[in-house]
């Protein structure tokens, strides 16, 4: 069993969970409730959400380790599970189970929605995340591009599957006060934003962690492609965008959310736990040597998407008193 949960990363699918739950709960629902609004995918369908979301991703996980049996065999052995604790047949039998029932419950809340485009977007999902593990994973900037965007519609999807709902139950609403859900696409959407700068950020951080397997079987990453000092000057980059980027959305849409004064809770929280931590990623990118310390970057680099995520904890309490 624990070789089952290491292999789907239950760790970063409890944080998905986590992270879907906090988008609902802490940002839609209380910019509905000052309005005197109320959420209208029940909480049933929203754990069918969740559960689809895990289980596509797992899914994910589960396809990339068996293609990536070699490579992994000389970049971290200690990890590799498939083919050793695990068999072969099973992972992939675990891959499709899971594929099928969680692209049959995207379909359902599509249908649930009456918006099947997104029933159709999950099957496009799985057919990417075979493809990303077989193809793209190993193609120029792809890989790193596609699994950003995923991370990214972590949160939006939530936005996604609710914002519909709202238009057809409030229509009349909305049309006499002249409204719209766009503030509720608008923090949802800076959440997706930094979730998929900083996955960039960690997926070229990776990629440099892993120069020696993926140069070895041909494949063309970033740093094997560039090499790996221009990588981390693209890291770099990405990290001094992040940064710009909070500070954006800080002075052009946070500054006064506190009944007309400005909020410096919120400027010390990005101040003290991203702003700094990305400084200090920079520094050790700049300064790492080894994979240890490429690794040691990884790890930081989550923190900071984590304490991003976290930001929305804050951000219900400024919703609350504000709007």
């Amino acid at each position: 069993m624990l070789d089952f949960l290491r292999l789907i990363r239950y760790k970063n699918l409890l944080i998905i969970a986590i992270t879907q739950c906090l988008m609902r709960y802490c940002i839609i629902s209380p910019i509905l409730k000052v309005s005197g609004l109320e959420l209208q995918l029940d909480h049933f369908h929203f754990i069918l959400l969740v559960l689809s979301t895990i289980l596509i991703t797992a899914a994910g996980y589960v396809i990339n380790d068996y293609f990536d049996t070699g490579t992994d065999m000389l970049n971290r052995p200690e990890t590799v599970l498939v083919g050793k604790t695990i068999n072969r047949k099973m992972a992939m039998l675990i891959h499709i189970l899971l594929n099928i029932l969680g692209v049959g419950i995207g379909i359902y809340l599509s249908l649930k929605i009456n918006i099947l485009t997104l029933g159709v977007a999950y099957i496009l999902a799985s057919g990417i995340l075979w493809f990303y593990s077989t193809t793209y994973k190993r193609q120029f900037l792809i890989g790193n591009l596609i699994v950003a965007i995923f991370t990214g519609m972590v949160p939006f999807i939530v936005a996604l599957f609710e914002v519909p709902l709202l238009n057809q139950q409030y229509k009349e609403v909305l049309l006499r006060l002249n409204m719209n859900f766009n503030n509720i696409l608008g923090w949802v959407g800076g959440f997706s934003f930094f979730a998929f700068l900083s996955t960039l950020v960690r997926e070229i951080i990776k990629d440099i962690e892993d120069f020696k397997g993926d140069r070895a079987f041909g494949r063309n990453t970033i740093p094997v492609v560039l090499g790996i000092r221009t990588s981390k000057i693209i890291i770099v980059c990405l990290i001094g965008l992040n940064i710009f980027s909070l500070l954006y959305i800080y002075f052009k849409h946070l500054i006064h959310t506190s009944g007309g004064y400005p909020d410096f809770i919120t400027l010390s929280y990005f101040i003290v736990f991203l702003i700094v931590p990305f400084i200090f990623l920079a520094y050790l990118i700049i300064q790492a040597e080894d994979n240890v310390q490429y690794h040691r970057a990884s790890n930081l680099t989550k923190v900071i998407m984590l304490a991003g995520i976290l930001y929305s904890l804050l951000a219900f309490i400024i919703i609350t008193r504000t709007f």
